[in-house]
Parts: C-alpha cells; sequence; structure tokens
C-alpha cells in the first residue's frame, strides 16, 4: 500500500518578488502568481486529488481554490499549514534583517532548531503540521486504496513544506537543511508505504514544476 503525498507551495506574492519576509503575515498573489497557480493546477489536476488541504493564508488558499477548480475537488482549510511565524522578522527585506542581526540569518537557515526572535523554529513547525499529515492517514480509507496513485494535496508555503517534508523522512534535525528552496508553485511528492497512521515516508519528488512563467525567482 503505497499513499501519495504532494507538498505545493503558492504562486508568487510581492513579498517573494522583493525579498521581504512573510511568514504567517496574509500577503496576495501577484498576477505572475496567479498565472502560475493556474498553471500547476493544470498540471496536478491530472493526477486526480482526492483531498486539498490549505493553509488558510490567502496565498496558499488562492493556489488551492485554483486546484480545487481544475480537478473539481472542494478546499478545506487548516492554520496547522501556515508559514513559520518569523517574529520580529516578519515584513523585513533579507538585507534588513542582515543589518539589524548580522549572521543570524544564515544561522537560521543552517540550524532547524533556531527560531526567529519571537518566532518558530523549524521543529516547532514540524510538531504542529506532521499531527494533520497523521489524521489524513487515518481519515481518508480511499487514500491509496486497491492500488490508487491519486494523491492527497495539502497547499502551503516553503518553510513548512521543507520542514514537514524532513519530518516525515525522519532525518536527523542536523540534515534537515540539505533540503533546498521551492519556487513558487513547484511540490514535493512522498510516499507513504505501509498501513496505518505511521508508515515509512520515501521521497519521490523535490522541487517538481509544471512550465511557468520564465522569470519565476
Amino acid at each position: 500500500m503505497i499513499r501519495r503525498l504532494i507538498l505545493l507551495r503558492h504562486g508568487q506574492t510581492e513579498y517573494n518578488a522583493t525579498d521581504r519576509m512573510q511568514g504567517q503575515l496574509d500577503t496576495d498573489l501577484t498576477e505572475l502568481g496567479r498565472t502560475q497557480a493556474k498553471t500547476a493546477a493544470t498540471e496536478l489536476a491530472t493526477r486526480e486529488p482526492i483531498r486539498i488541504v490549505s493553509s488558510d493564508l490567502k496565498r496558499a488558499l488562492d493556489t488551492a481554490v485554483a486546484l480545487g477548480d481544475a480537478a473539481q475537488v472542494p478546499v478545506t482549510t487548516d492554520e496547522r499549514l501556515r508559514e513559520t511565524h518569523l517574529g520580529q522578522w516578519q515584513g523585513l527585506t533579507h538585507t534588513e534583517v542582515d543589518a539589524i542581526a548580522p549572521g543570524a540569518r544564515p544561522a537560521w537557515r543552517a540550524d532547524a532548531t533556531i527560531a526567529p526572535p519571537g518566532g518558530e523554529s523549524r521543529l516547532d513547525v514540524a510538531a504542529r503540521s506532521v499531527p494533520l499529515v497523521r489524521e489524513l492517514l487515518s481519515s481518508v480509507p480511499e487514500w491509496g486504496a486497491d492500488g490508487s496513485a491519486q494523491p492527497v494535496v495539502l497547499v502551503a508555503h516553503g518553510g513548512l513544506i521543507a520542514a514537514l517534508t524532513a519530518a516525515l523522512l525522519d532525518l536527523p534535525t542536523d540534515r534537515w537543511p540539505v533540503l533546498g528552496g521551492l519556487a513558487n508553485t513547484s511540490w514535493v511528492q512522498l510516499g507513504a508505504h505501509g498501513a496505518g497512521d505511521a508508515p515509512s515516508w520515501r521521497l519521490d519528488v523535490w522541487n517538481a514544476s509544471a512550465r511557468v512563467a520564465s522569470d519565476v525567482l
């Protein structure tokens, strides 16, 4: 029994385009971001997802609704899929953070246990998102039934997707940074091997994408 899980990152926002740190600020997709969402939706709808769950932040939800419309699957939201809370760094550009706290941002990226001032670490993010996946494993009986390859899709954010993936794969914490950044509307695919809510997870795809505008990121 293999259950496919796809983790889709939202489309581009102005914050992405200007290297500004969003965290849990509720930002909108740009025109490019909306185009990316539709393009990714067209591709992922061919996988015939059986469930779509999204972060409740607008940039992710609008991306999820594009997929839901294309696949004719309703979208539900769960705040546990929100991006990492970046505390005092939210709303600042990378340059501004580096000026305030030299070396802090690279250290944070290199260590999953570090949190921005007033924010969350990647360990915190995984601790709130892994239970959602376990709940889905227990509550979606048609997922992987009779050898079906139809996935469950979670639409979320780059930091959350990296933390959730590392936790599901049971990577040593000091190896979590090996999972690089995701482009807007790129996705990760994992396979849950075995029955129950504690299967063995394998990484099938990292940073896959449909064909999108050439100036993304």
